[in-house]
């Protein structure tokens, strides 16, 4: 059968109760058997996890051969367009620390398949005591840009307008902001709107992708419209940055 994430999500949490359950990672080799102990193992299994779970429901899926760019599944293989899923998993004392992406594959990948900006994220926050037993603390469906804001980076607190893995000035990674619990001087983005907005200023600020900076927003909105039959009305960043950065508020 065929499931949507929501029902996905629908099941686990309203009729397996996945957040009522207990489990252990165990390995075994030759005759010696350990419970695994290290929490970020936890995140790198969730993947797999869920895979037996589609199995056991007999829930239709195939799987994205690319590992470096969302999703992890295809959930009507007959379609590789839609209903697309994305598996995350988090220390949920920690808080997200995983990557979205790569943020050049990304910005090229949404530009080109414009279904790729709607990935549901399945994203599971774990918790794991000191005897190895996890538990599921909250699960959520979220969109990317349910889950991203600006940040600042650097000595000189630079304005990026997308949450990002830098290193000695190279952007690498797109990563999650926490969006639940208390906010910070940064704010969620409202929608995919003014997620592409903050998008298309970052790859202008991005030494590595400025070249793509001229034709990257027309692209994105003629693919969109191509596809979904709707043209996006993306704002200019100047326009909306005091919506999410409190520093500068009106």
């Amino acid at each position: 059968m065929k499931l949507t994430v929501e029902e996905i999500y629908d099941r686990l949490v309203n009729d397996d109760k996945i957040l009522t359950k207990k489990g252990r990672i165990t390995f075994t080799l030759g005759d010696i058997d350990i419970i695994v102990r290290q929490r970020d193992v936890v995140g790198n299994i969730m993947q797999e996890w869920v895979e037996g779970w589609l199995k056991k429901n007999d829930i239709e899926y195939a799987l994205n051969d690319n590992t470096q760019m969302p999703p992890d599944f295809y959930l009507n293989p007959d379609n590789m367009k839609e209903n697309l899923m994305e598996i995350k998993a988090f220390n949920y004392k920690a808080g997200p620390g995983f990557d979205i992406a790569d943020f050049r594959m990304y910005e090229q990948e949404i530009a080109q398949k414009p279904w790729m900006l709607d990935v549901t994220y399945l994203i599971f926050g774990y918790e794991m005591s000191e005897d190895g037993i996890v538990t599921i603390k909250k699960v959520w469906k979220n969109k990317v840009w349910e889950m991203s804001r600006p940040m600042s980076s650097g000595t000189n607190k630079t304005i990026w307008p997308i949450n990002l893995q830098i290193k000695k000035g190279t952007v690498h990674k797109i990563r999650p902001a926490k969006w639940y619990g208390k906010s910070t001087k940064f704010s969620i983005f409202e929608n995919k709107e003014d997620f592409l907005s903050a998008m298309e200023e970052t790859v202008y600020k991005n030494k590595d992708t400025r070249d793509d900076g001229p034709e990257w927003l027309s692209t994105m909105i003629d693919n969109y419209e191509k596809h979904y039959g709707v043209r996006l009305s993306i704002p200019r960043w100047s326009d909306i940055i005091n919506k999410y950065v409190s520093s500068i508020k009106q």
